[in-house]
């Protein structure tokens, strides 16, 4: 069974101490294509940097919501950098994660908006796809999508269990990728929201070190515990494992536009 894993973060300080062992860990346990995601200039970086050591990792580069600078003008500077270095590098495959998040700063919910759909745009510049964050803030999220196409889709990463933001989001054409969060015994609409996806439209992912699945709930999580999800969505979708990971490998390829 091979594994796409479709959001990590390895360039995280939680992996500085056996990064080397762990990328090797889970390209042993099956997992031979993996996203590390950029949130800004630095992680970006470092995110090609994996991605040019390791031939099955690939990188994506943005200004996440929660790093948007205090700024418009300094704003606009962030992302013409993001600009160049996806332009430099073909083995950045999306520009993201971008989107909305109102959990940690409500004061600048304008400027969010901004880099959100402006990241649009350079991704539709740059024939690219997109990933998309989104926290306490469905309805901006969807008024978004809504006015603001994007040419070669995109992915709802760790999406919340949110029926009209999964409906909107597929009406769009966007895929949905689901994490540890859709494991853990207190998410609510979990299995609602897995049926509710098309298996073309499903995606898999581990946000490691981030959101560590059940059974590991709590613990740094990486990406050989994709299987925990998989099973899940086994159990709703009433398919086989196998199932699972060949359709959610083949979907992140297609959109992604990575060989298998």
């Amino acid at each position: 069974m091979e594994f796409f894993d479709s959001h990590a973060h390895y360039d995280d300080e939680k992996f500085n101490e056996d990064r080397k062992e762990i990328i090797e860990k889970i390209y042993k346990n099956g997992v031979t294509k993996c996203i590390n995601i950029g949130c800004d200039i630095q992680t970006s970086k470092n995110s090609i940097d994996l991605a040019n050591e390791y031939d099955f990792i690939y990188a994506t580069c943005a200004i996440h919501p929660s790093e948007i600078p205090q700024s418009e003008e300094e704003l606009w500077k962030m992302i013409e950098q993001i600009k160049k270095l996806a332009k430099i590098n073909n083995k950045v495959i999306a520009i993201g994660e971008i989107g909305l998040d109102y959990y940690w700063n409500k004061d600048n919910k304008d400027l969010q908006k901004k880099a959100f759909i402006y990241q649009i745009k350079l991704a539709n510049e740059l024939k690219l796809p997109i990933s998309i964050h989104t926290r306490d803030a469905i309805d901006d999220t969807i008024e978004i999508i809504r006015n603001n196409k994007v040419n070669l889709g995109g992915v709802l990463h760790c999406c919340p269990f949110n029926r009209e933001l999964v409906k909107q989001g597929l009406n769009f054409g966007y895929y949905i990728a689901f994490g540890g969060t859709a494991t853990f015994k207190n998410s609510k609409n979990a299995d609602e929201i897995i049926k509710m996806v098309p298996l073309d439209k499903i995606l898999i992912e581990t946000d490691s070190p981030y959101l560590c699945p059940e059974p590991l709930r709590g613990k740094r999580n990486d990406s050989s515990n994709l299987k925990y999800v998989v099973s899940k969505i086994s159990q709703v979708k009433e398919i086989s494992e196998d199932e699972v990971a060949k359709i959610t490998y083949d979907n992140a390829c297609k959109l992604f536009n990575i060989e298998k």
